[in-house]
């Protein structure tokens, strides 16, 4: 053969997976003699941005008919763990989203994949001049290299005698080095543990200590010592040379819970969550990924740093509904969490004091869920040190109401004052922030409505302004009526925490209130004072929001009032009973977790619902029973499965049009059902129309593969969007 037609073969291509919501990988020449191995992060233009990506496997023979780019640039930094591509691949597989928008759940922090810019400071050299007793002083101090601030202050003396001492040569710059992170002590004994702790406790050590994946559920009374028992399974994955990663919501990580944590290891964990800074996320992150972290406490995000060594990972107050993530990649911390330990090989431990009917449904209590491995269950019936559980009275607003204008009965209203008499606190509890839920013109009923979302504005008397709590709208308190014009004719309806604060105050003219919700105090800062506060007895009355549910220690609250008990059981929410059970057990907790015993009154217009029966009864197992019974009866989970599918446009027309177009493609199934498409409960969000869609599917349905199936060839044109969320929280 005289020529040979084919071209020569040409560089081998490296698969790149980029930070943007497609499958890939993409392919892409070396920068370099040697290609990067797998894992490694890269940056590589993609059109005409650039993207951080990650190299997803070994150099590949190049694609036909297809000018390769080259990579941009290696970034500085270890590769990624391979079980963390893998965990990549699994969420993506899971919630049905592209690989590429799970990969940018781990690349959040681009600062940290660069080592930190040298920063200098001073050390000590040989100078010249005459050596004042200030200057001696300073010299003694610069042992390494410190910065000027520190030397100035360690040795007393002002930054002008620093400053000489450079001039004079003494002093010569220096790289400062990164200071350590905390290092938890695991040989550091802990507290004495009850018998029912001891048991879960050394079973846990065990399992960490043989390795391997194993589920367990920690089910314990609020004030039973959860937390002290999980924290030995920490410990012992630290005795080991293993890492520690704890997922709670991020209103459980609270001061005081990162105080028990640095009480039992003699350290600080390091920690993960949405309100830290730029320069503290880049150290935690570049810390997880190099192995210096040894111990993570975090929000659910925590689940996509780059630890590699982790020998257990615990999600404490498993059933909260903060855990699924809504927006974007839709996943279940609970869920990622269980990935995340099967790809480490290493035990999770669920935590709560009311778990999900999902997580009993694998312990034996209840009727098994299909499919599911089964969990060990732990559980801790008393409290800890011999203190009782509250005594939880349900009060019928039917019978006892209230005075005209107010929202406190006269029973809780008596309790209150009488618990303030004792010298004791109280924690009343509202889940709605603000001062009332909207606002109405007394001249012609009109109501102030949100332009970009179907939903009342807030009224924040606070701060003087109407909020949206949906998208962020706000204006200031309006003067006039924007419909009819009427001057100050806006009426307040129904209350808010702050207008709870308000007739406290007018019961109790002397009562020292504080308000405690998502935006009170509103820092970190503030709310450890805050919480300082209540500790020191400065606080007589807390008011707030969910945020008081959880995490919260106060020895001397003796009273819990909840104001509304019926907010959470409104709408079609198929969880609405369970997490107004949960949620109603876990503030009433709060009172009386030490010498004396607390009590709970509950208001209600249901005193007869079975949640709210459970509560005050104390009968979970009936509730639970009952609850599992109404979803196996409906397919619902976790005796069925439920994918919600959520159509969305500037224009309603266009946007039903579409969703019909899409229940028109539905191909029926043996176990499966679609309901729909109807307009969402909340139509209008952020200036978009929304029509839902529901699929309901028996258990041995392979939903995902459906799902794929069905939307493969369905591509929403223009402004229209499709969000797919398999096994759905919220139903708005």
């Amino acid at each position: 053969m005289l020529f040979d037609l084919d071209p020569p073969p040409g560089p081998p291509a490296i698969p790149v997976l980029v930070t943007a919501p497609l499958d890939g990988p993409f392919h892409y020449l070396s920068d370099g003699a040697s290609a990067p191995e797998p894992g490694a992060v890269v940056e590589v233009p993609f059109g005409r941005q650039m993207l951080l990506g990650v190299v997803a496997g070994p150099p590949e023979p190049p694609p036909d008919h297809r000018r390769l780019k080259t990579l941009a640039r290696r970034c500085a930094a270890p590769p990624l763990p391979a079980a963390l591509l893998h965990l990549v691949e699994a969420v993506a597989a899971l919630t049905l989203s592209p690989k590429g928008a799970v990969l940018k759940l781990v690349l959040t922090t681009p600062a940290a994949l660069d080592p930190p810019p040298p920063k200098l400071g001073w050390q000590k050299a040989a100078g010249t001049g005459r050596l004042t007793a200030a200057r001696t002083r300073v010299l003694a101090a610069a042992e390494g290299v410190r910065s000027a601030a520190d030397l100035a202050r360690a040795a007393g003396v002002s930054a002008a005698v620093v400053k000489g001492l450079a001039d004079a040569g003494w002093l010569v710059p220096g790289e400062l080095p990164e200071p350590p992170l905390p290092r938890p002590d695991p040989h550091r004994p802990g507290p004495s543990l009850s018998a029912p702790q001891e048991e879960a406790a050394g079973q846990l050590r065990e399992a960490v200590k043989r390795g391997g994946f194993q589920g367990f559920l920690l089910e314990g009374v609020t004030g039973s010592g959860k937390t002290e028992v999980y924290m030995e399974a920490v410990a012992e994955a630290l005795r080991g040379g293993r890492q520690a990663l704890v997922v709670l919501p991020e209103i459980a990580l609270t001061a005081q819970w990162l105080a028990r944590f640095e009480q039992r290891f003699a350290s600080p964990p390091l920690v993960w969550h949405s309100g830290l800074g730029q320069t503290t996320r880049r150290r935690h992150w570049r810390a997880c990924l190099e192995g210096e972290a040894t111990v993570v406490v975090g929000a659910r995000s925590a689940l996509f740093l780059p630890l590699d060594r982790l020998g257990v990972i615990v999600v404490d107050e498993e059933h909260d509904p903060s855990f699924k993530q809504d927006d974007g990649v839709p996943y279940h911390g609970r869920d990622v969490a269980e990935l995340r330990a099967q790809e480490a090989g290493c035990p999770l431990v669920l935590a709560s004091a009311t778990p999900s009917l999902e997580t009993l449904a694998r312990t034996g209590t209840l009727p098994p869920a299909p499919g599911k491995t089964p969990l060990v269950h732990f559980r801790l019936p008393e409290r800890f040190a011999g203190a009782a559980l509250p005594a939880v009275r349900l009060v019928d607003l039917k019978r006892e109401r209230p005075p005209r204008g107010r929202f406190l009965s006269p029973p809780l209203a008596d309790a209150l004052a009488l618990t303030l008499e004792r010298g004791e606190q109280a924690l009343l509890f509202l889940n709605r922030r603000g001062y009332a839920p909207l606002v109405i013109c007394r001249a012609c009923g009109h109501r102030e409505t949100c332009p970009n979302c179907s939903a009342w504005l807030v009224w924040h008397r606070l701060r003087h302004r109407l909020v949206c709590h949906h998208c962020g709208y706000g204006k200031p308190e309006p003067e006039h009526c924007t419909e009819c014009g009427a001057v100050e004719s806006f009426a307040a309806a129904g209350p808010g925490v702050e207008r709870i604060a308000e007739e406290v105050a007018a019961l109790l003219p002397t009562a020292r209130i504080a308000l405690m919700t998502a935006d009170r105090p509103g820092s970190t800062q503030g709310l450890r004072e805050l919480v300082a506060a209540v500790e020191a007895g400065e606080i007589d009355v807390l008011v707030g929001t969910q945020v008081l549910a959880k995490g919260h220690h106060f020895p001397n609250l003796t009273l819990v009032g909840v104001v509304d008990a019926d907010l959470g059981l409104k709408g079609g929410d198929l969880r609405a009973g369970e997490r107004t059970f949960q949620l109603l057990h876990q503030v009433a907790g709060r009172a009386g977790r030490e010498r004396r015993r607390g009590q709970a009154l509950v208001q209600t217009h249901l005193p007869l619902h079975p949640a709210l029966v459970a509560v005050a009864e104390g009968d979970a197992r009936a509730f639970w029973q009952a609850e599992a019974a109404e979803r196996m009866a409906g397919t619902l989970p976790p005796y069925g499965q439920l994918a919600a599918l959520v159509v969305s446009g500037p224009e309603p027309e266009a946007t039903a049009a579409f969703a019909r177009e899409v229940a028109r493609a539905f191909p029926e199934g043996e176990g499966l059902r679609l309901l729909g498409p109807a307009p969402a409960p909340l139509a209008l969000l952020r200036g978009r129309h929304r029509q839902r869609l529901l699929v309901v599917a028996k258990p041995e349905v392979d939903l995902t593969a459906h799902l794929r199936r069905w939307l493969a060839p369905i591509h929403p044109k223009g402004s229209l969007r499709l969000q797919v969320d398999v096994d759905p929280q919220s139903f708005l």
